[in-house]
C-alpha cells in the first residue's frame, strides 16, 4: 500500500484528470470495470462553477509523437457534478479526487468549500494550468499569484488539496515551493503544453488553424522528457508528495519518474489507445521494482561472499 496525503493506494498508477471518463467506461464495460479497475485512485475531469460547453471542434490532432487536444474543459457545472456525476463517481472501488477550476479566487473558494463538504470526495485537485481556456495560467504561473490563492481556499476544506501546476512558467520549482509554503499537501505534474495545428488544406500564405478552440495542449511521448526535467526540479524544492504525469506508456516510464522524484505517476494519453492502460502499466511497473529487488539482494549476496573470500 502507498500513503498519499493519508489514502491508503493499492499502487502507484492513477489517472490523469479529464482523459478517462470513468461514467463512460462503465456503461461499456457493466460492473466488470468496478472488477478490475485500471488506477488506485480515480481524478476527475475538471469542473468549473457553471456548466461548460468546451470548445468547439475539431478538437483533437494527432502528431508524430503525440496529441493535441483542445477540449476545452466541458463539464455540467458544480452542481451538475454533484447531483448527476458524484453518485455514480462514488460507486468507484477507489478514492474519489475532484479536480475543480475557477476564473477567480471566490469561485476557486466555492468549488472547494461545495466539494469539500461531500464525503464521497477523498480529495480535491486545483486545476490552475490548463491551456486549453483563458483562465488559470496566469496563477498557475506565478508564485505570488498560487500563494494569494492558497491563502483563501486552503482554510475551507481540511481534505488534502493537490495544486496542478502548470509547465508554461519560468521556475516550476519556486511555483512549487509557493503552493507547499501555502498549505498544499501535493502537487501534480506537468499538464499539457501549449501547441496548435494547421488546417490540411493551409498554404503558406493564408495558414489556417485546424482545432476550433485555435490551440490546444500537446501530450503524449513527446512530452515525457520535459515531464522528467520538471518533476525533478519540483523534487528538489519542496518535500509534500509529487503526482508525475506526461507521456507516460509503460512501467519504465513511470519507474523514471518515481526515480525523478514522484510519489505517484498519472497515465493519461495512453488510455485514449488502451483503456486498460493503467492496468498494464501497473503490473508492468511491479515486476519492474521485483526485478530490481531481486537484482540488489544478488549484487548484495556477491559482496558479502567477496568479504568472506577475503578474509
Amino acid at each position: 500500500m502507498i500513503d498519499f496525503c493519508g489514502l491508503q493506494l493499492a499502487h502507484p498508477i492513477v489517472n490523469g484528470s479529464g482523459t478517462f471518463d470513468a461514467i463512460a467506461a462503465r456503461r461499456a464495460f457493466g460492473d466488470a470495470l468496478l472488477a478490475a479497475f485500471p488506477f488506485s485512485a480515480f481524478v476527475s475531469k475538471t469542473i468549473t462553477l457553471h456548466p461548460r460547453d468546451g470548445n468547439p471542434p475539431p478538437r483533437l490532432w494527432e502528431t508524430p509523437a503525440g496529441m493535441i487536444n483542445s477540449i476545452g474543459l466541458p463539464n455540467r457545472g458544480l452542481q451538475g457534478y454533484l447531483e448527476h456525476d458524484l453518485p455514480q463517481l462514488a460507486q468507484l472501488p477507489v478514492a474519489l479526487i475532484t479536480n475543480v477550476m475557477g476564473s477567480t479566487a471566490q469561485e476557486v473558494a466555492l468549488l472547494v468549500e461545495a466539494v469539500g463538504d461531500r464525503d464521497e470526495i477523498a480529495a480535491i485537485e486545483l486545476n490552475v494550468s490548463c491551456p486549453n481556456v483563458r483562465t488559470g495560467l496566469d496563477i498557475g504561473a506565478d508564485p505570488g499569484s498560487l500563494a494569494e490563492l492558497m491563502r483563501a481556499v486552503r482554510p475551507l476544506s481540511a481534505k488534502p488539496l493537490i495544486v496542478k501546476l502548470t509547465p508554461s512558467t519560468a521556475d516550476v520549482g519556486a511555483v512549487a515551493a509557493a503552493a507547499e509554503a501555502e498549505g498544499a499537501d501535493a502537487v501534480s505534474l506537468i499538464n499539457t503544453l501549449r501547441a496548435t495545428a494547421l488546417h490540411p488544406a493551409a498554404v503558406r500564405r493564408a495558414p489556417r488553424r485546424w482545432l476550433g478552440g485555435g490551440a490546444g495542449g500537446l501530450s503524449g511521448p513527446a512530452i515525457r522528457a520535459i515531464a522528467l526535467a520538471q518533476v525533478t526540479a519540483v523534487a528538489g524544492k519542496v518535500t509534500i508528495p509529487i503526482v508525475g504525469m506526461g507521456g507516460v506508456g509503460s512501467g519504465r516510464h513511470a519507474q523514471d519518474l518515481l526515480s525523478a522524484g514522484a510519489t505517484l505517476v498519472a497515465v493519461g494519453t495512453e488510455s485514449f489507445r488502451d483503456p486498460a492502460a493503467g492496468s498494464r502499466i501497473a503490473a508492468e511497473l511491479k515486476s519492474l521494482q521485483i526485478a530490481n529487488v531481486a537484482d540488489m539482494y544478488e549484487a548484495q549476496v556477491e559482496v558479502d561472499l567477496n568479504s568472506v573470500d577475503s578474509a
